[in-house]
């Protein structure tokens, strides 16, 4: 049941990134971090990913200023990578945008997988409007999903947090699922191994704009978290999603595991029930199946602070 992942490819590959990220986001608390790594990583590997496009995903309008200025600071490439708005709900699959009219016009030119590591929205659309262009998506890496029973219970395991991408949109999910595509599910279960400490970031602290802009970001999002689960830090979720592209060896995986959704009580509102996503080869009741990484191995997250310090390094 457990396969040794494939080996790194010796040329890059092609992806689009279709995005939620709210770094930075004016808020009553701290916005998440994680997506705001996560693109300055693949910018640190151009030699494994090449974007080929970005597309946001909730707070569409924020998402795009910032991911463009984070582009303007950290993209060394020498390409332009085109950015669009997507979906400002994830809650309107089906209606187009400017996200899912330019993924399924880049669909049209070449076959690509696509990195979601938001809910997928906008990608689901794309299913949805232009099932043509389903056999041009070689494969949808996300953050979410879970095995049976597994509790979501970062830091000192004080109080359970939701499967977010997949619970702001289970239909999209759905559509994906039952289209065939072939999905990667890389969330909690993955992740967890990952920690991010007031240390790990402190060389960001350095009076650069852009480095002092995401240090002053990333610290208050750590002291948030330690405020809701006791630890001083965060785990930088869709750096695994991302992973899977550029160092696919650090995570071991099941392979071609059923998948379903179930509903029961939910783990983080009890007088309500919710749907899971989970996967099992005990699953003899479900056609969907997915690739699930289930552990990360010693020494990515190293790769997550080195590439955040090459980025800054670069800006220096």
């Amino acid at each position: 049941m457990l396969t040794p992942s494939a080996e790194p490819s010796s040329v890059p590959r092609r992806i689009w990134l279709d995005t939620d990220i709210m770094i930075g986001m004016k808020d009553k608390t701290p916005r998440e971090v994680d997506d705001a790594i996560a693109l300055i990583m693949a910018l640190e590997h151009p030699d494994k990913v090449e974007l080929v496009g970005i597309s946001t995903i909730t707070y569409a309008n924020y998402s795009y200023e910032v991911t463009q200025k984070i582009l303007g600071w950290y993209n060394k490439t020498g390409r332009t990578i085109p950015v669009y708005r997507g979906s400002d709900t994830a809650k309107d699959v089906g209606i187009e945008n400017d996200a899912s009219r330019a993924l399924a016009n880049a669909l049209r030119h070449e076959k690509m997988p696509i990195l979601a590591i938001g809910p997928l929205t906008n990608v689901a659309t794309v299913v949805q409007n232009h099932p043509e262009l389903i056999p041009q998506i070689e494969e949808v890496i996300v953050c979410g999903g879970r095995t049976p029973g597994l509790p979501f219970k970062p830091g000192l395991e004080k109080m359970s947090v939701g499967d977010y991408n997949f619970e702001m949109d289970p239909e999209s999910f759905r559509i994906l699922f039952d289209a065939g595509i072939n999905m990667v599910l890389s969330g909690y279960e993955c992740s967890i191994y990952l920690f991010l400490g007031k240390t790990d970031i402190e060389f960001l602290n350095n009076g650069t704009e852009a480095d002092q802009w995401v240090y002053d970001q990333l610290r208050p999002w750590q002291q948030f978290n330690e405020s809701l689960f006791g630890v001083d830090g965060f785990v930088p979720w869709d750096t695994t999603p991302l992973g899977y592209l550029t160092h696919p060896n650090y995570f071991r995986y099941y392979e071609h595991i059923p998948v379903r959704i179930n509903v029961r009580q939910s783990d983080t509102e009890p007088a309500e029930t919710k749907p899971y996503l989970e996967v099992s080869y005990d699953y003899t009741d479900t056609s969907w199946r997915a690739t699930y990484a289930y552990k990360t191995l010693p020494g990515f997250e190293e790769i997550v602070i080195e590439d955040l310090k090459r980025a800054a390094a670069r800006n220096g």
